[in-house]
Parts: C-alpha cells; structure tokens; sequence
C-alpha cells in the first residue's frame, strides 16, 4: 500500500512538471530566437538610434525624413516589449508632433526670413519699437515660409522620434549594468531621468483607468485635478523608495586611490574632452579637415583612458554582464551605415537633402540615400523578436 500510494505521488509529480523529491519545477527551455533576443545588448539599440538621429540631422528632405520615421517605427513595433518604460515612443511621438506644429505656428505669428511670392493669407500686423528690428508680429504669411518652417522642424521631429526609439527599445536597467564605473553615478542619475516619463505615464493611464471603472469623469480639468494627486503621491513615493535603495546598495561612496592617480585621471578626461570638441570642430570646418580626425581619435582615446582610470574610485562587480555579439554588431552598424552614407550623401549631393524652397518646387526622393535609409530596417529581419524581454 505504500508503494502504491508512492509511486502515485511520482506519477502526479511526473505530470505536474515537478521532479521526484521536492525538486525544483521542470521548466521548457527557452528558444534559442527568444533567447538572443533578450541577450540583445542595450548599448547597441542606442547606438543603433543615434545613427538614425545623426542621419536626421544631415538632411530636410521631408521625404527621406518620412522614411527615417517610418523605419524606426517599424522596429519599435516589431520588437517593442511590454515593459513599462517601452511605452514612451508614444509620448515621443506626440512631443515630436507638437514640436512641429509649434514651430509652423512660430512661423506664423512672428513670420520668417525666407522671401515668398505664393501669399497664403495676410495677418494684422502690430507695429514694433526700433529695438525689435528683425521681428514681427502678424503680416503675410508665404507658402514658402511655412514649407521652409515645416522642413526644419520635421528634423527635429525625425530626432525625437529616434530617441524615443531608443527609450523603447533599450532597457534602462540593463545599460546601466553596462557602464563604466567611472560614469556609474551619472548613469544611475540618467536612467532615473529617462524611467520618469515612462512610469509618469504608465499611472496616469492607470488612474484614468480606475476611475472610469468607477464611473468618474477622467477628462477635463476636474479629471486632471482629480488624477494629478495621486499621481504626485506615488512619484513621492517611488522617490523615497528608490533613495533608500540607492542608499542601501552603497551609492555614492568611493574607494581610496592616490593622489596622483586621482590628478592623471582629471588630465586625461579634461583633455580628452577638449580633444573631442577640437576635432569635431576641424571635421565640420573646412580648414581643419587635416588635423580634425587625429585629434579626435587622440581626444576619444585620452577621453577613454581617463574612465578606465576613474573607474577605480567605484569599484563594482557585475553578475552576468551583458554579452555583445553578432546581432548586436548587426544593428549597430545598420545605424552607423544609415549615419555615414547620409553624411555622404550630403557632401556629393546636397541639393537632394537639402531641397530649397525659392522657388517653390516639391521635394524629389534621392534614390540611393533612400535606399542607405532602409538600411534602418536590418534590426527588424535579424533580431529574433521576444515580446517577454525582462524589465
């Protein structure tokens, strides 16, 4: 009889998923697709939106500008988690929209330098002190002026959209486990800064969501007042909490090290920084082609130097630090490409990325820096997809 009920148990264990004696549950092995996803190092989804963002800034080109959106969207979409910080590239969007139509309305309101001849509509004019020269308030309002207004601010758009990317793709936690330690407190400090927004939103959706359920108004001013509360509540709370974790993980506190080392550490990261913006100043200018990438690969290298020593006044230990493998060069270089050819394309072609708007012409869609942007999508056909990706 004790045998029989015995080798029940073992059988129900079997079936259960739980091994003989108490052990731990059987668990079905991940696939290996899911498994490289969530592997994906964080690092490489920003430098991957930084390219695309760099890319934005060579051209306003509406077209190609459409087409950067329209590429990072795509991934957002295909590889977007459900972690709470991953529903930021909405607010991105909606930013990068009013960005744009704060921009025509700048336009509008104060006019714009860029002569015109297609007058849309005629404005009351206020008349300015002498002081104000330059400015103006109401009067014409060209086709001209507004499309020049639109191109600069889709730019600027294109660039929040990439950041956002960035902040929905990328998960916070895990790049910071990724920094130096030299840079560990302003990481800390910058993913903070970054996961305020994501959780901000993620209560207001849930108290808007509460309160309908309880058949309370949730839009209009008494909505907003009635949310705002709590709202604050809990991001006073979510700061106590997080203050007295930092404090409980040693925030803060700095190992000994030598004077000297402590001076050679200044001196390198000081001068490795003024080397960095010496040298992009030579890239950028037209004299300085010769001497602007010695000096910045010499400034990157002091600047790196300086981190690795300063390293040292925080020592850390990570457990399992994140892996960088062959997805990850994969859509770092998509990015670094996207950036590079655009950049290209702007010194051999600049009439294509940058259409003029005197006289009004519309935009036309340079071929191979439209097909350089597509390089945007590699990320989406090469990173296996893992919708279950760890917060």
């Amino acid at each position: 009889m004790r045998s029989g009920g015995a080798s029940y148990r073992r059988r129900a264990a079997g079936r259960s998923g739980v091994r003989g004696g108490g052990g731990r549950p059987r668990s079905s092995p991940r696939p290996a697709g899911a498994l490289a996803a969530a592997q994906l190092h964080p690092g490489a989804w920003w430098l991957w939106s930084l390219g695309l963002g760099t890319a934005a800034t060579r051209t306003t080109n509406p077209l190609l500008l459409a087409l950067l959106i329209a590429a990072a969207g795509y991934v957002v979409a295909t590889h977007r988690s459900a972690a709470p910080w991953a529903r930021s590239y909405t607010a991105f969007v909606k930013l990068a929209a009013a960005v744009l139509l704060v921009r025509l309305a700048f336009t509008v309101v104060l006019g714009s330098p860029i002569p015109g001849t297609h007058v849309l509509v005629t404005l009351p004019e206020v008349p300015l002190p002498h002081w104000a020269q330059g400015i103006r308030l109401g009067g014409q309002v060209t086709a001209e002026a507004l499309l020049f207004a639109g191109y600069n601010g889709l730019k600027l758009a294109a660039l929040l959209i990439c950041v956002g990317a960035a902040n929905a793709l990328a998960s916070p936690a895990r790049l910071l486990k990724s920094l130096p330690g030299a840079l560990y407190e302003t990481g800390v400090a910058v993913v903070v800064a970054l996961t305020f927004a994501p959780h901000l939103i993620a209560d207001v959706q849930r108290l808007r969501a509460a309160r309908r359920l309880r058949g309370r108004p949730d839009r209009g001013v008494r909505g907003l007042l009635q949310v705002g509360l709590p709202v604050l509540e809990g991001a006073l709370e979510r700061s106590v909490a997080l203050a007295a974790a930092m404090d409980a993980r040693g925030y803060g506190r700095t190992a000994d090290v030598p004077a000297r080392v402590r001076r050679t550490t200044t001196a390198l990261t000081l001068g490795g920084l003024l080397g960095v913006c010496a040298g992009t100043y030579g890239l950028l200018t037209a004299e300085g082609g010769t001497y602007g990438l010695p000096v910045l690969a010499a400034g990157v290298a002091a600047a790196l130097a300086g981190l690795r020593l300063g390293g040292r006044r925080t020592p850390r230990t990570r457990y399992r630090p994140e892996p960088w493998g062959v997805h990850a060069w994969l859509v770092a270089g998509s990015g670094a490409a996207v950036a590079a050819l655009l950049a290209l394309a702007s010194v051999r072609d600049p009439d294509a990325l940058d259409p003029g708007v005197v006289p009004l012409v519309a935009p036309a869609l340079p071929l191979w820096p439209a097909a350089a942007v597509l390089l945007a999508l590699l990320p989406a056909f090469v990173v296996p997809k893992d919708s279950k990706e760890p917060s």
